[in-house]
């Protein structure tokens, strides 16, 4: 079910507004989706799907937050194995080195 708090795009990435979740019958979804030479009105179904049961890329998909952090890994050697940590704070308690690394991804992307 569309929500119309929600952001939205099309299956195939292209920037979609939602005006109204409240049509009549099958085209319930009133918005408008970016193309070429600016925004062109479209109507979808319910569960955002599109009308053309052949051309699955004007599907709604929700756009969620993205995720972006630096963290830092702690590396230990353990026999074959290398374990991972975030507290690296001294050379004699094992630790081999400190990792740098950049998270970029969005909310629940993985899960």
């Amino acid at each position: 079910m569309i929500d119309i708090n929600k952001k939205y795009r099309t299956r195939d990435g292209r920037e979609v507004r939602i005006y109204a979740i409240d049509g009549l019958d099958t085209h319930s979804v009133h918005g408008a989706m970016y193309t070429i030479g600016g925004w062109l009105s479209y109507t979808w179904r319910k569960d955002g799907s599109y009308f053309s049961d052949m051309d699955y890329a004007d599907d709604l998909i929700e756009v969620k937050p993205r995720i972006k952090r630096t963290v830092w890994l702690a590396l230990y050697p353990l026999d074959d194995v290398w374990i991972v940590s975030d507290d690296c704070t001294a050379v004699e308690k094992g630790c081999l080195a400190r990792v740098k690394v950049e998270i970029d991804v969005e909310e629940g992307e993985g899960l």
